[in-house]
């Protein structure tokens, strides 16, 4: 897991719209990105509705919110139409980013032990280095936590 400090891989992933999103294009802002598992799932829908919620405060702190998945980039164009994400949501299939930012990782559900997704967030400063490191959020209080860490800095 990367950890505050850290320099943040850069990327370049596909958005919504098929146009390329790197992490340099956000220099001179906070960056909150978090990771999911699947678009349209209960936990990840449940996650970026809270983010939409909280996304006009969260901008108030010259933050800019990215969500990424495996999912494809039409995926995510009809789950941001379908419940109006306002954020960017990118596209990482060959699992570039997840991989970069260590959220892939073995995980167990009914016995069985599989690799995917962990839900993981990370809030990266203006000079793209890790800030926090939000292991294993839960998906109803990660945006509030996420808010309330951009309120009151490194305490929060």
């Amino acid at each position: 897991m990367l950890k505050a400090g850290d320099k943040a891989p850069e990327f370049n992933l596909s958005d919504k719209n098929g146009n390329t999103v790197s992490l340099k294009d956000f220099k001179g802002k906070k960056t909150v990105i978090y990771f999911y598992s699947k678009d349209n799932t209960s936990g990840c829908t449940r996650q970026a509705k809270a983010f939409a919620e909280l996304y006009n405060l969260i901008k108030e702190h010259n933050a800019e919110v990215i969500g990424i998945s495996k999912d494809s980039a039409v995926s995510h164009l009809k789950f941001a139409e379908k419940y109006e994400l306002p954020f960017v949501l990118l596209s990482d299939p060959e699992l570039d980013a997840i991989k970069a930012y260590d959220v892939w990782q073995e995980k167990k559900m009914y016995g069985k032990t599989t690799m995917g997704v962990v839900r993981t967030t990370y809030i990266i400063d203006e000079n793209s280095v890790i800030e926090k490191a939000m292991p294993k959020v839960k998906p109803d209080t990660n945006a509030a936590d996420v808010l309330s860490f951009l309120k009151g800095g490194a305490e929060g």
